[in-house]
């Protein structure tokens, strides 16, 4: 049977990705987008010299890779920049998306494509099977992130209103992972059952 393709999305600090390790720990193959755009991006990365063109040597690292928080900050201050760096990275990020997947094989139960931007995108309905949001309140997302990033309470809103809403997401949703004031041990509990009753019903 062709592995089910799942998209996997949730805003900043929702927890996707402690769900996306905890979907790979029950043989889901996971293929994390932003760790893809990381190594595209890395010194002698495939992006480099595309960046270099389009945005100069000053967003480039003394390391040789993508001077990432300057990165960040430009293309949240201005759409253009955004744009721009998103016509580079997207194709790039596409193909190599595909090129794991095939990969993968056909002896998985599940692809899961771990996309942060899943909903705002607009390119990742037709590309998956469903959709499973992570969801949980703004107030533990900025909790999250401070926590673990050290950004200022300010900073992670600004990212958060750059992002698509929850309302949004949850629209778009074939299923909601909710991870408000969950410990680790439920919020477990809730994908294996989430993981399980889905295979179950393509038997």
């Amino acid at each position: 049977m062709t592995p089910l393709r799942i998209g996997l999305t949730g805003g900043i600090g929702s927890g996707k990705s402690t769900v996306s390790t905890m979907l790979a720990s029950h043989g889901a193959a996971v293929i994390d987008t932003d760790l893809i755009a990381r190594q595209l991006t890395l010194a002698g990365g495939v992006a480099i010299g595309a960046l270099r063109a389009a945005f100069g040597n000053s967003f480039i690292a003394a390391d040789g890779s993508l001077d990432r928080a300057r990165m960040r900050e430009a293309a949240f201050a201005d759409g253009d920049v955004k744009h721009r760096l998103e016509a580079i990275l997207h194709p790039l990020i596409g193909a190599e998306v595909e090129r794991r997947a095939a990969a993968a094989g056909d002896d998985i139960a599940a692809i899961v494509f771990d996309v942060p931007l899943l909903v705002e995108s607009g390119r990742w309905r037709s590309r998956v099977d469903a959709v499973w949001v992570v969801d949980c309140s703004e107030a533990h997302q900025v909790e999250r992130v401070v926590a673990r990033s050290g950004w200022t309470d300010a900073a992670v809103r600004s990212v958060l209103a750059q992002q698509a809403t929850r309302a949004a997401r949850r629209s778009a949703a074939d299923a909601v992972i909710d991870n408000d004031g969950l410990s680790l041990a439920q919020l477990g509990d809730e994908v294996r059952d989430l993981w399980e009753a889905t295979l179950a019903a393509r038997r």
